[in-house]
C-alpha cells in the first residue's frame, strides 16, 4: 500500500483523509516538518510515499492525477508531491533541506483554480517547497506537473479563501471530467462519434468491478479470434457474425485504452499487449477471411498477405518518422505550418483523420463489408483504401522532411538503425564499408531502394526456382549493408526500415505465389506475421525505453537480408512442394524465437509505465 503524510494541523470538516483513503494511501499525520521527515524515513523504501498539506482542498481527481500516476517518478499538485520508490531519495534529500532551513517563504500556488477563481497564496506549505528543492536539485528527476483544466487543487491561506476554493470544486463536476478525460484526445472520426460516446461508461463499469486494462485488451483479442472463426465458415451467416464481433472487439479495444486513463493504470507491458493483440487481431481476421474464401471455392490469401504487408509497412512509416523526429533540433518545415493552419479549421480535422483509415475506420469498413459481401471485395476495398492512405501520409512526411532543417540526435539515429533490424551479413559489409563510405544526404534510403528495386524486379521476372533470383538477393544484402554503413541522420533516413520490410515481405509473398501449389502462400502468411511480430515488439520496445531486442536474437532470425536470402535460396533448390513445408517450419521456428524472447522480457521487464496516446494506429 501507498503512504501519504498529511502535513499540518487538520482542518474541521476537511474530507483530505478520506480522498487519499479512497485513493488507496494509508495515511498518517505529522504535526510540523520534523516529524514528517521522520515519518518519511519510517516508510518502507518500496512503496510510492505523498506529502499533502491538511489545508489542500480540491477534486479527488486532481489528487489522482497528482499523487498516483504510474509513469511519472516525481509528480506534484498545489499542495501535495509524490515519489516512487525509483524517486525516493531525490524527495528525501528535498524534505531534509527544506526541515533544516531556519525559516520559509511564502509559496504561491502555481495552478488555477479553475473557472471558480483566483489562487489564493499557500502560507509556509511544506510540500510546495519540497517541489521548489527538487526543482532545484541538478541531480534529481523532472517533477510532473499534470494538467488539472477545470479540477480545482489549491491550498488557501485563510477560511475565507477556503470557503471560495470549496465553492470552485463544487461548480465542477469531478466525474464528468475524469470520464471526458478518458477518452484519447487524437482519436479518428469513428471512434470519437460512434464508440467513444457510450465505451467510456463501459470502461468505468470495468473500474468498479476491479477490472483490469490488460483483462479487457484480452477479452478484445478472445472476441476478434472468434470473429475470425465466423468468417473461416465461409457462410453468409458466418460472415455477419463475424461484422458484429469485430465491432465489438473494436469496443473492447476502446475501452481498455479508457479504462488505463480513467483508472490510472498505465503499465509497459498494458501499452505492449494493446500495439501488439491490435495487429494480432487485424492479420487473424485476414486469415480467417481468407479461410472463408477457400471454403467457397475461391483463393484469397495473396490479396490477405498484401493487406498484411502493406499495413505493416504503413506502421514502420509511421514509427519511423516518429523516432527520427522525436527530439530533432529546429523542427520546423513549411509543411508542418500548413498542416497546423489546416487543423485550426474544424471540418479539415476529421477529412484528414478519416482519409488515413485509422483503425475505427479501417475496422468498421472491414466488419461491415464482410457482412454484406465477399472476402475478395473486402480486401480489393481494403488494398486500395490502405493505398491511398499510405500514398497521403509517405507524400507529406517526405514533404515534410525535405522542407525541414533539422538536426538529428545520436538517439534517433539509433532508434533507426534498431528498427532496420539488420543481421550479420549487411553489418559486415557495413562494418567494412562504414570507414570508406562517403556521407550523403540521401545515401542511405537509396541504397535500400535500389537493392529493393533489383531484387523484386528480379524474383518478379524470373520464374519459380530461377537460380538467377539469388544474385538479386546477393545484390540486396550488398546494398543493404551500404544503406547503413552510416549513422542514419539524413533527412530521409526514416525511410530505410519500411523499404527492408517491404522488400523482405514482398520477397516472400511473390515466390509463394510463384511455387503455385496448395499452402504455400498460407505458409508464407505465417512467416510474414511471425516475422513482423518481431519488428512490432522492437518498436513497442524503443518506445518503452527498454532498448532493441537484443543481438543474438537478430543474429539468430538472420536480420532482414539473411532471412530474404535464405528464402531465395530454398526457393532455388527445393521443389514447389518442399519450398512450402520449408516456409512453415521457418514461420514456426521465428515464431517460437521470437515469442519466447518477447513474453519473457514484457513480463519481467522494469521499463517505465507508458501508455500510448499518439495518433490512431
Amino acid at each position: 500500500m501507498s503512504t501519504a503524510i498529511v502535513t499540518g494541523q487538520p482542518v474541521p470538516g476537511s474530507t483530505l483523509e478520506n480522498d487519499l483513503g479512497s485513493l488507496g494511501f494509508d495515511v498518517r499525520v505529522a504535526a510540523d516538518a520534523a516529524e514528517a521527515e521522520t515519518l518519511l524515513a519510517a516508510v518502507p523504501a518500496d512503496r510510492r510515499v505523498a506529502l499533502v498539506d491538511a489545508r489542500f482542498v480540491g477534486h479527488p481527481h486532481a489528487l489522482r492525477l497528482g499523487l498516483t500516476d504510474p509513469r511519472f517518478p516525481l509528480a506534484a499538485v498545489p499542495g501535495a508531491v509524490t515519489a516512487q520508490p525509483a524517486a525516493r531519495q531525490q524527495l528525501t534529500r528535498a524534505m531534509a533541506r527544506e526541515t533544516s532551513a531556519d525559516g520559509a517563504t511564502p509559496v504561491e500556488d502555481p495552478a488555477p483554480l479553475g473557472p471558480g477563481g483566483a489562487p489564493a497564496l499557500a502560507v509556509d506549505s511544506l510540500p510546495d517547497r519540497v517541489v521548489a528543492a527538487l526543482d532545484a536539485d541538478a541531480d534529481g528527476g523532472a517533477v510532473h506537473r499534470p494538467e488539472l483544466g477545470s479540477l480545482v487543487a489549491a491550498v488557501p491561506a485563510d477560511p475565507q479563501a477556503r470557503n471560495e476554493v470549496r465553492q470552485a470544486v463544487a461548480a465542477v463536476d469531478d466525474e464528468a471530467v475524469r470520464l471526458k478525460s478518458a477518452v484519447k484526445s487524437r482519436d479518428g472520426f469513428f471512434t470519437t462519434f460512434f464508440i467513444s460516446p457510450y465505451s467510456r461508461y463501459i470502461a468505468r463499469w470495468c473500474a468498479r468491478r476491479g477490472l483490469t486494462p490488460n483483462q479487457v485488451t484480452t477479452a478484445s483479442l478472445l472476441t476478434a479470434l472468434i470473429a475470425a472463426g465466423c468468417a473461416a465458415t465461409g457462410t453468409r451467416g458466418g460472415f455477419v457474425a463475424a461484422g458484429v464481433l469485430l465491432i465489438v472487439s473494436f469496443v473492447l479495444d476502446c475501452t481498455d485504452g479508457q479504462l488505463a486513463r480513467y483508472a490510472l493504470k498505465y503499465s509497459t507491458l498494458g501499452a505492449w499487449l494493446d500495439a501488439t493483440f491490435d495487429r494480432a487481431k487485424e492479420y487473424a481476421y485476414y486469415a480467417g477471411l481468407a479461410l472463408g474464401a477457400a471454403r467457397g471455392g475461391d483463393d484469397v490469401w495473396a490479396l490477405a498477405l498484401g493487406a498484411m504487408i502493406l499495413q505493416t509497412c504503413r506502421h514502420v512509416v509511421d514509427f519511423s518518422f516518429n523516432e527520427a523526429n522525436h527530439d530533432a533540433t529546429a523542427n520546423t518545415s513549411p509543411t508542418a505550418a500548413l498542416s497546423d493552419k489546416l487543423d485550426s479549421v474544424g471540418w479539415t480535422v476529421w477529412v484528414r483523420r478519416m482519409i488515413v483509415l485509422p483503425i475505427g475506420e479501417r475496422w468498421a469498413m472491414i466488419a461491415v463489408l464482410t457482412a454484406v459481401t465477399t472476402p475478395r471485395i473486402t480486401f480489393y476495398v481494403l488494398l486500395a483504401g490502405c493505398a491511398f492512405a499510405a500514398t497521403y501520409t509517405t507524400a507529406g512526411r517526405v514533404l515534410r522532411s525535405l522542407t525541414r532543417k533539422a538536426e538529428r540526435t545520436d538517439r534517433a539515429a539509433r532508434a533507426l538503425a534498431d528498427l532496420t533490424d539488420t543481421g550479420p551479413l549487411a553489418a559486415t559489409g557495413a562494418e567494412r564499408l562504414g570507414r570508406r563510405s562517403a556521407r550523403h544526404a540521401f545515401a542511405a534510403p537509396l541504397w535500400a531502394a535500389v537493392g529493393a528495386v533489383v531484387l523484386l524486379i528480379d524474383v518478379s521476372l524470373r520464374s519459380f526456382g530461377n537460380w538467377q533470383t539469388v544474385v538479386g538477393a546477393l545484390v540486396y544484402v550488398a546494398t543493404s549493408g551500404r544503406a547503413v554503413a552510416r549513422s542514419l541522420k539524413g533527412p530521409l533516413d526514416w525511410l530505410v526500415p519500411p523499404v527492408f520490410r517491404a522488400a523482405e515481405y514482398c520477397t516472400v509473398l511473390i515466390l509463394a505465389a510463384r511455387a503455385e501449389v496448395n499452402g504455400a502462400l498460407p505458409a508464407a502468411f505465417g512467416l510474414v506475421a511471425a516475422v513482423a511480430y518481431h519488428h512490432y515488439d522492437t518498436v513497442y520496445r524503443i518506445r518503452g525505453d527498454a532498448g532493441a531486442p537484443p543481438a543474438w536474437l537478430v543474429r539468430a532470425i538472420g536480420g532482414h537480408e539473411g532471412r530474404t536470402l535464405l528464402v531465395t535460396v530454398l526457393a532455388v533448390v527445393l521443389t514447389a512442394a518442399q519450398f512450402t513445408v520449408a516456409l512453415t517450419v521457418l514461420a514456426v521456428a521465428v515464431a517460437l524465437v521470437v515469442l519466447v524472447e518477447s513474453i519473457r522480457f514484457w513480463v519481467s521487464a522494469g521499463a517505465p509505465a507508458v501508455h500510448d496516446e499518439g495518433e490512431p494506429a
